[in-house]
């Protein structure tokens, strides 16, 4: 009973706006069926080998890092609710236009331009949590955004597996059908919002002088907080890429099995994100949590380097799922309790870029490593630099913003 009202807790005081944000980030999610199978698309459909499918994939990272730039520059110029908008309706024709595309260089291309362009939402995305989510419960707010992202997850590419199998291009249709309808729900729902509140900050305006912020390419301690978030990144979004592809050729996983597995995640997330994050924003200093979800990350990961039995490849994702949970959101909330309020797009910007940056590397790094050492080599690797991320986290994070009552006032 006291685990059942500490998971009904976690919830309370989230605003009507958080709610619509994740309901929002549900329905594209659940579509976005495309990224776990791109790798296994490339592979197994155009016949791309392992290393040519590692560059290809690195160009959605470089779209994604010019993305979520351009989503923060933009978003503190013409304000999130026109960029998120604009993102998911844009994402709509490139997602149809994928399957048309069937060399190396068309297929990177139209990767580059559709990762830009979805990438470019979630500066914009994070700063309308923090907009329309109360102070006290910023981090809980991401959280909610997060098991809507993972309840998509988990629906997504276990449909995306049974779909690819049928037709990789109805994979892709059905991505842009849900990004649509995600787009249509946004606008129908914050239009009168938006407004409202850009009278409010046009009131507050005239009240009080507007103090210039500092850019946080010039933040000296927040850089060396974002390249360490990008280490991770490398280590853990090989979720999206290198991962599947051991599923599939080492552990000898079926497609539609690649889908349950991945859906298995996105479900274990839905179902303890918000306990867990109450637990460690209750017991856990914001140091503290990163340590442990960082190194969560990494032993799950070198697990796969001693065996990748099916039983061994569940208890991996489960503790990467529990990994995820203490690392990702706080990694969010950190950024917010850094930046000021009229720069947070710069900051969630030059934060996400650390995460698109991974996207460039892990694809490239990974298959390289795999192909010439073994898979063996990769999750070893991966769980002791994981490890040394995680020890540097402990320091980085109080050093930037000290203790968590002193960020927070």
């Amino acid at each position: 009973m006291k685990l059942i009202h500490l998971y009904t807790n976690s919830f309370k005081g989230l605003s009507k706006e958080s709610w619509m944000l994740a309901l929002v980030m549900l329905i594209n999610r659940a579509g976005s069926m495309v990224l776990p199978f791109l790798g296994v698309y490339m592979t197994d459909h155009l016949k791309f080998s392992i290393e040519n499918t590692g560059i290809v994939l690195s160009f959605f990272g470089i779209g994604s890092v010019i993305g979520s730039w351009l989503g923060g520059f933009i978003t503190d110029r013409i304000g999130e609710y026109r960029v998120q908008y604009l993102s998911l309706l844009l994402s709509v024709p490139l997602f149809c236009m994928i399957p048309l595309f069937k060399t190396e260089i068309g297929v990177a291309t139209i990767i580059l331009l559709q990762s830009i362009v979805s990438d470019s939402f979630r500066p914009a995305n994070s700063v309308a949590i923090t907009k329309y989510a109360k102070p006290e419960n910023i981090t809980r707010a991401f959280s909610l955004n997060r098991m809507a992202i993972n309840l998509g997850f988990s629906i997504g590419p276990a449909l995306g597996g049974i779909l690819s199998a049928i037709s990789y291009e109805f994979l892709f249709f059905s991505n842009a059908f849900t990004a649509l309808v995600a787009g249509i729900l946004y606008i129908v729902f914050f239009r009168k919002r938006n407004i409202l509140t850009k009278l409010k900050a046009r009131k507050v305006q005239e009240a009080m002088e507007i103090k210039k912020e500092n850019s946080p390419y010039r933040d000296g301690k927040f850089l060396v907080y974002c390249f360490f978030c990008m280490l991770f990144s490398i280590c853990f979004f090989q979720l999206f890429s290198t991962l599947t592809i051991f599923y599939k050729d080492t552990a000898h996983l079926s497609q539609q099995s690649i889908g349950y597995i991945l859906g298995y995640s996105g479900f274990l997330v839905v179902l303890l994100e918000m306990g867990l994050v109450q637990v460690a924003e209750k017991y856990l200093s914001l140091a503290v949590t990163m340590l442990l979800g960082t190194f969560i990350c990494g032993f799950a990961y070198a697990m796969l380097g001693f065996d990748h039995s099916i039983l061994i490849l569940v208890i991996s994702m489960s503790l990467l799922c529990v990994g995820e949970i203490w690392a990702l959101p706080f990694m969010s909330t950190i950024t917010a309790l850094r930046s000021g309020k009229n720069n947070k797009g710069a900051y969630m910007g030059l934060n996400g870029i650390s995460f698109s940056i991974a996207f460039i590397v892990t694809p490239t790094l990974g298959t390289f490593i795999a192909e010439r050492f073994g898979f063996t080599i990769l999750w070893i690797g991966t769980g002791v630099l994981a490890t040394i991320i995680a020890i540097a986290f402990y320091y980085i994070v109080p050093w930037m913003i000290g203790d968590r009552k002193h960020a927070e006032s």
